[in-house]
């Protein structure tokens, strides 16, 4: 049984994310290695002068983290690094048949989204560019397509001149691009305690530690992004403020302005996520618009126009053009040539604009048949959302209310994919990928479960 060097002294609150980040700093350093055993709860709780279910909480955080196992009657063990610790999709890899997946975020699409893609490439068979196929420079073939985002990021709220654009081949590349730019490997980055799902080993494979900060229905919580300011040293802040993240929230103007206020006291660099764009309409001013010299802003079409069109834009300040030009190289080079042509055509003839006021349509549909079939339940969503965020409370453990769900042919993502720091027992129920009829099944699956007894899964 390994005991390393951690005492109460050099702990701070709070002390199960403490006790948790001293373990994984840890394993990190390899002064624990895969297989040693930590100290029973209870012994380790007695050393440090801490609650036992500040241990267990610190020890269910690192479970989280995929840094350690339980074994029944043996103890808790460092993991070993292979295949089977990899994260965990929220999402169905595959779709049975007969299932209805509510666990995949995507919009809302018909036969319309085929025939446009069928007419912009049947277009593109008579007038392709050459850049489109011959191009190999990315900083002097999407010069045009630049000039064209500036008037799609205005529709964003993002009002910027085409030098600081970076076209990229959607959002989770662009968010690796964001991050190699601000930060170097050993840095710290926080985000809200319930978020995006992919952040944690996204930071893990680049060398980057992430810290979860308190949520509220307006998003992080300004005071206590301060007091970690005041801990320790956080160098760049990630949000998805714009209905995007798991519990939908949207900041409101004062909550953005208050996060700005502090970002630029503690000189925090900004990575503002809005995936989803002009489908949220009537919000605040971005954080780019609040705080241009300190802010990377991502959006791309996939979520408010379709899936296939996995093309997206970076906004960044113009002093880390370099920065962000070679770390898109080393990633990925560029964007897709032809899926770009097609993005800067479709914004330039009014397609884009035309697909977002649809999917705005279909999406308010949808909410309505979501309050219908979930009156008086409460639950977390927001205009333009693609998703509704579904509280269990302690009455329902998460796993066995998915599990139910799934036995009866519905797909839901667990709450607990999407935990930074803390978790509570949730749901994230996605409501653009199936058809309207399977929506109203689904959710009465779901109503039925919420207003059944729990029970254990038995098979």
């Amino acid at each position: 049984m390994t005991i390393w060097a951690i005492s109460k002294e050099g702990l701070k609150p709070p002390y199960f994310l403490s006790i948790a980040d001293h373990i994984a700093q840890a394993v990190s350093s390899g002064a624990l290695k895969p297989g040693e055993q930590l100290p029973p709860q209870r012994q380790l709780a007695y050393k440090l002068g801490v609650s036992l279910p500040t241990v267990s909480r610190a020890y269910e955080e690192l479970t989280r983290r995929g840094l350690v196992s339980g074994e029944t009657g043996r103890g808790t063990f460092i993991r070993t690094t292979n295949a089977n610790s990899e994260p965990i999709t929220p999402f169905m890899p595959e779709r049975p048949p007969g299932l209805i997946d509510l666990s995949i975020l995507k919009p809302v699409s018909n036969a319309l989204h085929l025939e446009r893609m069928k007419s912009a490439l049947g277009q593109l068979a008579v007038d392709l560019p050459a850049s489109a196929v011959f191009g190999s420079r990315p900083s002097a073939m999407f010069a045009r397509h630049r000039a064209i985002a500036t008037s799609w990021l205005r529709f964003c709220g993002v009002d910027t001149n085409e030098r600081n654009i970076h076209l990229t081949n959607g959002g989770t590349p662009a968010l690796t691009i964001a991050f190699m730019t601000v930060c170097q490997p050993g840095m710290t980055i926080a985000t809200e305690a319930t978020g995006l799902h992919v952040l944690l080993p996204l930071a893990s494979y680049l060398g980057l530690q992430v810290q979860g900060v308190p949520i509220d229905g307006d998003g992080i919580v300004p005071e206590a992004l301060e007091s970690l300011c005041q801990q320790k040293a956080i160098r760049a802040l990630f949000m998805m403020p714009s209905a995007l993240g798991p519990t939908a929230y949207i900041s409101n103007e004062r909550r953005r302005t208050e996060l700005v206020d502090i970002a630029r006291k503690y000189d925090l660099q900004i990575i503002e996520d809005d995936a989803l764009g002009p489908l949220v309409e009537k919000r605040p001013p971005t954080f780019h618009s609040l705080a241009p010299e300190r802010t990377i802003y991502i959006t791309s079409f996939t979520k408010p126009v379709m899936s296939g069109l996995r093309v997206g834009y970076l906004v960044a300040p113009e002093r880390l053009f370099p920065a962000v030009e070679n770390r898109q190289i080393v990633t990925n080079w560029t964007a897709t040539p032809l899926v770009a042509e097609i993005a800067a055509r479709w914004v330039e003839d009014g397609t884009c604009t035309e697909l977002v006021h649809w999917q705005r349509a279909a999406l308010l549909k949808r909410h309505k048949l979501v309050a219908a079939a979930l009156k008086g339940v409460d639950y977390c969503s927001n205009h333009g959302s693609l998703h509704i965020w579904l509280p269990l409370g302690s009455r329902f453990p998460e796993d066995e209310f998915v599990s139910h769900a799934r036995k009866q042919g519905v797909a839901l993502a667990r709450g607990a994919l999407f935990a930074i720091s803390e978790s509570h027992p949730a749901v994230r129920v996605a409501i653009g990928a199936v058809t309207e009829e399977e929506l109203t099944r689904g959710l009465s699956v779901v109503n039925n479960l919420l207003h059944s007894e729990p029970e254990p899964i038995l098979f």
